[in-house]
């Protein structure tokens, strides 16, 4: 057991504190590559946090690559090779010394261009506090009682309202079910859709979902797929399942073609297969008009459409949401037993948060934050990279990519920006980026200040400038 010891002066939520410090830990070699980590249980009773506070770092962890799951085990540490080893004895019995040295380098650390985080200033606190004290008044009776296992039917009315209104999907609240995050819903889907599907997932796409889908026992097949172009004999040769797409904000920044997909629901039509919507940041463009989801295009039920309140909200809530095909409902009824939704009370709180209109205003807000962050992230790697990079979409969602005019690999860039202080990400594992293909470097800028953008970008140009 390592010890978990966060000061007063940490910023932030407790998730992204602890998040941060267990990273921390791993990247200086304190926890070393093979170390399994406490249970969920294990760790709240140590550092007294709740269980969805280390639920919700953990799985901050899994999805950056630093840690992975393996089923029935538990959670074990990816750490990269780099790192000098250290004995388990020494990772077992950390001196107060090392853990204090650990957290002061924490209050130092890098800029850090997170794909994950959000903006952590914007929280409407006084808002989301009111709706829960409201809503523990209003259903004290149900504090003692099990709810429902697709979700709470006030939360999925809300939702089924705000996504016809603003993202074009066609839904009943009798469609929704609420879920705790995209492990959960893609588990879920795989007791619907066959626990050995083979998924079409896209080239460029984060790599860390592909590892959710792998977890789930998916099968996952890369094809590609270009901005204009869909190779749907590669799909069909393949024997694909279900396609999994992010139609409104591609890993480029670009969104899929009226042209794509139709074509899409058409192969999944005649094939008697799904596309799996994940319209995690559909909310967020910064140029012209908001993007609609594929699912409101869809005329035959092959699309399942995902989307989440991590992204705009916080991922400290554990909830997300999955709208099935009318099709694929009955077969609900042999696996209801097994559905898990978010906690009964952070479900009714965020309906009435909804229901007061608060969750709008929230909404405007934030599009005006990102706005103002995409511009100014734009601005600075024009300034300072030029020709250095070329900047592939950008016109949506929380993340800019950029192809970078340089012969080494992403896992370099990435290496030489560390070295600066600056921690940027790459969408593939490297054995899976061809050798005559440049390589692409993505920046997050949801959680990142203005003020450590200016810092950060200038960096880059340090680092990757020879």
């Amino acid at each position: 057991m390592f010890d978990i010891l966060l000061t007063s002066d940490e910023q932030g939520p407790l998730y992204i504190q602890l998040y941060r410090h267990i990273r921390g830990l791993i990247q200086r070699g304190t926890i070393p590559n093979g170390t399994k980590l406490p249970s969920i249980r294990t760790l709240s009773q140590q550092i007294h946090f709740s269980k969805n506070t280390i639920e919700t770092a953990y799985q901050m962890l899994i999805e950056e690559g630093y840690v992975i799951s393996k089923p029935r085990s538990g959670l074990y540490v990816v750490a990269p090779l780099l790192l000098p080893p250290i004995t388990n004895k020494q990772a077992l019995n950390l001196s107060q010394n090392t853990i204090e040295e650990s957290l002061q380098s924490q209050h130092e650390a890098p800029v850090d261009f997170s794909l994950l985080e959000i903006d952590s200033e914007s929280f409407p606190l006084q808002a989301w506090k009111a709706c829960l004290n409201e809503s523990f008044n209003y259903n004290s009776g149900c504090i003692h009682q099990y709810g429902d296992n697709k979700g709470e039917y006030a939360l999925r009315l809300q939702i089924a309202h705000y996504l016809q209104q603003s993202r074009g999907v066609s839904c009943s609240p009798e469609q929704i079910l609420i879920g705790t995050g995209m492990s959960n819903s893609l588990h879920l889907l795989s007791k619907l859709i066959g626990q050995s599907a083979r998924i079409a997932f896209e080239k460029n796409a984060i790599a860390q979902v592909g590892d959710i889908f792998t977890q789930n026992g998916y099968t996952v097949v890369p094809f590609p797929l270009n901005e204009n172009e869909l190779s749907i004999a590669e799909i069909v040769s393949a024997n694909i399942d279900a396609v999994y797409v992010t139609p409104s904000h591609r890993p480029s920044g670009h969104p899929l073609s009226y042209a794509i997909r139709q074509e899409l629901i058409h192969w999944a039509y005649h094939n008697q297969s799904h596309i799996i919507e994940d319209d995690y940041d559909g909310e967020f463009r910064h140029a012209g008009k908001t993007i609609a989801s594929l699912q409101g295009l869809d005329q035959h039920g092959v699309v399942i459409y995902i989307g989440t309140f991590s992204k705009a909200f916080t991922p400290a809530l554990r909830m997300n949401y999955m709208v099935l095909p009318h099709q694929l409902l009955p077969k609900l009824q042999s696996i209801e037993r097994t559905l898990s939704s978010p906690s009964r009370m952070d479900q009714l709180a965020m309906a009435l948060f909804m229901e007061r209109g608060h969750w709008y205003r929230h909404i405007r807000r934030m599009r005006n934050t990102y706005r103002k962050k995409h511009e100014r992230i734009l601005q600075l790697i024009q300034t300072h990279l030029g020709s250095l990079v070329q900047i592939e979409g950008g016109g949506a969602g929380l993340h800019i990519e950029l192809t970078v005019n340089r012969t080494c690999s992403a896992e370099k860039l990435k290496d030489l920006a560390l070295a600066k202080g600056v921690r940027v990400y790459s969408s593939q594992q490297p054995e899976q980026v061809p050798n005559n293909k440049k390589p692409k470097i993505y920046l997050g800028f949801g959680g990142v200040t203005i003020k450590n953008m200016e810092r950060g970008i200038p960096l880059l140009k340090e680092a990757w400038i020879r």
